[in-house]
């Protein structure tokens, strides 16, 4: 059996609760959503238990589970992980360091604003102007920041404007009329 993609998985439970919220009644609608707490409820109860035991019984395996992109989104989601949003950030951000250095550009953290999920960043090197490149590695930092940290809605990343080209200037002595 192939591996479920999860993420649409994600995705198809937003199409349905939209078109639950368009088409039931308001006592129906009602049930669902309480529903739907109380199943998020038992699978974070149950994440909550398995977290405990493995930190209990093999901490390097806790670990993993943090780590796992997935695992980790669930811990995020049920305010289980043990990572506060800045160090997942910033490790996130560490994470596409080198990758960012093979293409002689780095980023820099400006700005964490948890109140509005937002995360302010500066791309700076060969992203500096336009083209492929500094899109490809813009993506690749989002990327890494939303893996890390769900919760961030908002990813503002500030490129620096291209300099722009040298002026070529001809110099020489300026011949009096005579």
């Amino acid at each position: 059996m192939p591996p479920q993609n999860l993420r649409a998985v994600g995705d198809r439970i937003e199409v349905l609760l939209d078109e639950l919220h368009a088409v039931a009644d308001p006592r129906s609608l009602a049930i669902a959503e309480e529903l739907l707490r109380s199943l998020t409820d038992l699978y974070g109860g149950g994440l909550e238990r398995i977290m405990a035991l493995a930190s209990e019984v093999a901490p390097e395996f806790g670990q993993r589970l943090v780590e796992d992109e997935l695992v980790g989104s669930l811990l995020v989601a049920h305010g289980l992980h043990p990572g506060d949003v800045e160090t997942r950030v910033v490790r996130a951000l560490e994470s596409v360091g080198p990758f960012l250095a093979e293409h002689d550009a780095s980023v820099e953290l400006l700005e964490i604003d948890r109140s509005a999920a937002a995360v302010h960043l500066r791309l700076l090197g060969a992203a500096d102007g336009c083209g492929t490149s500094g899109v490809t590695l813009q993506l690749t930092v989002e990327t890494a920041v939303i893996e890390a940290a769900p919760e961030i809605v908002t990813i503002d990343v500030d490129r620096p404007a291209p300099k722009p080209p040298p002026v070529p200037v001809t110099l020489g002595r300026k011949v009096a009329n005579a």
